[in-house]
């Protein structure tokens, strides 16, 4: 347990005096702040865009014809695997982060402008098949380079802010679909798909030159090797704690633009309930950078995970505007802060190689994502439960996993001195 109390934002990362920390390398090239922007905006791209563009666009699809409620599961689904698949992928890949990082952003933006031309299911299914394998490159090679870059030059407390593109590319796709609502879903995949190229673009501008920080020569060593194996099996704890996290968010995340609009039609209105999810989880990722330093980062973490939980709750208490929209608050702001706190940990846990414990976590994220949506799916199909609507039992099973998994974590935190 003790392996895990591993401090967080202002003081997280690698301790100073970590037998197997990477020296300090002079390279600035790119300055900090491009490594922090470049990073940002190929989260934006990649999670904002590519994971979760679908999301308010699948209440415009089904309204244009394009597709109905079953074909929306269909292709959420497709984009599950493909984020798996991608998770159990880049842990090879990313040895190269960088080289991984462009050429999933040069994907995401081929796969999401062939969205709008697309007219089949099964066009549309592998097109987010691929978008999910490219956004689980892209979020592992980010994280597995803006984080050791920054490690190697003593900045490893800026690493958090990296994930504000999170929020800020969802936020982004969310307004976009609000604002041009009126001109289609097939124009507004190509909107999209114009909006990842100029972030994808100047991401690549500002890395420009840049190369993966080397290790220390002790990285090649055989005690070093050892203590990272043991690292390894001691972030277990990690990998289910968030792959219950990908299970307990993907419900409310999914299926609350389509919650608001049954509410009401207009899409100036329920188009609103998405960018609301974004802001929340760009915002919520500065503050958490910016505040939560000295709380005990796993304790940090349990909370996000029952507010989360709550957040899946709360239209099941009570269906209306105002309820959703705090949901909306709960969920949006307490996903991101959730995942900067545990790819922080997963980083600081094994500095030597994050990638194959990141590849590991987003795995496991990845299966949550695909059980979420799966459970609703066999709810259905039990007539000894149609008389509540599967996707409701489905927000309560995301809630009670998501209450469990932080009473967990709350344990595995060591108490305060």
């Amino acid at each position: 347990m003790s392996a895990l109390a591993l401090p967080l934002g202002h003081h997280a990362g690698v301790q100073a005096n970590h037998p197997t920390q990477p020296k300090a390398v002079p390279n600035l090239r790119p300055p900090n702040w491009a490594v922090l922007l470049a990073g940002a905006l190929a989260l934006a791209v990649a999670m904002g865009i590519g994971r979760f563009a679908f999301t308010p666009l699948l209440p415009l699809m089904m309204r244009d014809g394009l597709i109905d409620a079953a074909g929306g599961a269909e292709l959420a689904t497709a984009n599950y695997l493909g984020y798996l698949l991608g998770a159990l992928s880049a842990a090879r890949l990313a040895r190269r982060p960088l080289r991984l990082l462009l050429a999933s952003l040069a994907a995401i933006v081929a796969l999401t402008a062939g969205a709008a031309l697309a007219d089949s299911m099964a066009g549309w299914a592998s097109l987010r098949l691929g978008a999910g394998v490219a956004s689980a490159w892209a979020m592992v090679a980010t994280s597995a380079w803006a984080l050791s870059t920054l490690a190697a030059r003593a900045q490893p407390t800026l690493g958090g802010l990296i994930y504000t593109g999170v929020g800020a590319g969802i936020a982004l796709a969310g307004l976009l679909t609000w604002a041009l609502a009126g001109v289609g879903a097939r124009a507004l995949w190509a909107w999209l798909a114009l909006a990842a190229l100029l972030m994808a673009g100047a991401a690549a501008w500002l890395v420009r030159g840049a190369t993966a920080p080397a290790p220390s020569a002790s990285a090649a060593a055989e005690p070093a090797c050892a203590s990272g194996a043991a690292s390894l099996r001691a972030g277990w704890p990690l990998v289910l704690c968030y792959g219950a996290l990908g299970f307990g968010y993907i419900l409310p995340a999914t299926f609350l633009p389509a919650m608001a609009r049954a509410l009401v039609d207009d899409p100036r209105s329920f188009g609103l309930a998405w960018p609301v999810f974004g802001l929340a989880a760009l915002l919520s990722t500065v503050a958490a950078w910016r505040w939560l330093g000295d709380w005990p980062p796993l304790r940090s973490w349990a909370s996000c995970q029952a507010a989360i939980g709550l957040g899946a709750a709360l239209p099941l208490l009570n269906r209306s505007g105002p309820a959703i929209g705090l949901a909306a608050l709960l969920v949006g702001g307490c996903f991101m802060v959730a995942t900067l706190i545990a790819l922080q940990q997963a980083r600081a846990l094994v500095p030597l190689q994050p990638a194959v414990l990141l590849g590991r976590m987003t795995a496991a994220f990845a299966l949550g994502q695909i059980a979420g949506p799966a459970l609703v799916r066999a709810l259905a199909a039990l007539p000894s439960v149609n008389r509540w609507p599967p996707i409701e039992l489905g927000a309560a099973a995301a809630a009670t996993v998501m209450l469990l998994s932080a009473v967990w974590l709350w344990r595995l935190s060591p108490p305060r001195p």
